[in-house]
């Protein structure tokens, strides 16, 4: 699996420790934001690592160019994760809508980091569920409810939307399948039919989703 870095100044530490891993090879590191889409462009790495303070074109802007290019057929899409500070940057919030999969903190254990890529590869996301729930509870709550369901929402069975409130509360599939006496398969397998069916990237994404419509009430668990 390869991997693509922001900063060099900022991910020299990330890149050293990604290189030492076995299955893992950062195949660049770009200096501004223009550069990291014209990089990922070029050698489409599996995983980006984006920083979110980029100069010359941020990170939340680079991101969304990166996500937003069409996917070649038959190549695995690019994911992206964004680093940034404990600060509850907002910016993070808009790269999560943009299609980020997930976020790490700047200095986040060696294990969080290669966690978080290792599931962005796997077309997974890092979802804390204290810190990401934290974070979008934040500013969602800024932006009103939607005044009435999405009429996606009407092609997902009744399991599937208990599944899908359960991944916006913050639950892990391990917990989702306790609280609905299924196995974990069986609640992955729920979780493709959803991202299908909306159109959403990665759970990262369905969050987002849940909190935007109004599923949940920000800060709920």
């Amino acid at each position: 699996m390869t991997a693509g870095c922001g900063r060099p100044s900022v991910v020299a530490g990330p890149a050293a420790l990604l290189d030492s891993q076995p299955g893992l090879t950062v195949v660049g590191q770009a200096s501004t934001g223009e550069e990291a889409v014209q990089l990922t462009r070029k050698i489409a790495p599996d995983v980006v690592l984006m920083d979110i303070r980029m100069p010359v074109l941020n990170g939340l802007a680079a991101t969304r160019r990166i996500l937003s290019a069409p996917v070649v057929p038959g190549a695995r899409p690019v994911r992206v994760v964004v680093l940034t500070t404990y600060d509850l940057d907002e910016y993070v919030y808009e790269a999560l809508r943009a299609g980020a999969s997930g976020f790490l903190l700047k200095h986040a254990p060696p294990e969080e980091l290669l966690l978080g890529v290792r599931a962005a590869a796997d077309g997974g996301a890092l979802l804390s569920p204290q810190v990401t729930r934290r974070l979008v509870a934040e500013f969602a709550a800024r932006r009103p409810a939607a005044r009435r369901p999405p009429p996606e929402l009407a092609r997902l069975t009744p399991r599937e939307r208990e599944v899908l409130d359960l991944v916006v509360c913050g639950r892990s599939n391990t917990e989702i399948a306790g609280a609905l006496v299924v196995s974990q398969s069986t609640v992955k397998t729920h979780l493709g039919h959803i991202l299908d069916k909306l159109g959403l990237r990665d759970r990262v994404q369905a969050v987002v989703f849940g909190y935007e419509n109004g599923l949940v009430e920000p800060g709920a668990g």
